[in-house]
């Protein structure tokens, strides 16, 4: 399911909703993205959350010589090295939320949820676990990609 929010809404990102590396350091969450990313919140205690991450892995992949596309996954109220060990060679791009601050600073409830960004506003908002294999879904990246500054 994916509900559709107005193009071009911004998100305020206030230094409180900044979430931490695996070290425990805050992150400027806006660093991390390119002009087309996907804000990804999940959880490993999160049974959706889990069942999803091989198909978000494959994206990942399948992206990876895109520059101007960035996959963000932050860990919701999880151990840093459960997550790191769960992710394997995501790891690298993992942030964590210990306490749902940033989750609920974009308006997320629930785990997982997804934000397409594009050029730094939310185009779509993706609740549950979604099949990031999907043709039609690549095909919307790959048109927020050509449509990106």
């Amino acid at each position: 399911m994916a509900l559709f929010w107005p193009r071009g809404e911004r998100i305020s990102l206030a230094p409180k909703r900044q979430p931490v590396d695996a070290a425990g350091a805050r992150v400027e969450l806006a660093e991390r993205f390119a002009p087309v990313t996907l804000l990804h919140f999940w959880a490993t205690w999160c049974a959706p959350c889990v069942t999803e991450i091989p198909a978000l892995r494959a994206l990942a992949a399948d992206f990876a010589d895109e520059r101007r596309f960035a996959l963000v996954l932050v860990a919701v109220q999880d151990d840093p090295r459960k997550a790191a060990d769960f992710l394997g060679e995501l790891a690298a791009t993992n942030l964590y939320d210990p306490t749902w601050e940033v989750a609920n600073g974009w308006g997320t409830s629930k785990l997982p949820e997804t934000y397409l960004l594009v050029n730094g506003a939310v185009a779509e908002k993706f609740e549950g676990a979604t099949e990031w294999g999907r043709a039609d879904l690549r095909a919307r990246l790959r048109t927020a990609l050509a449509a990106a500054r």
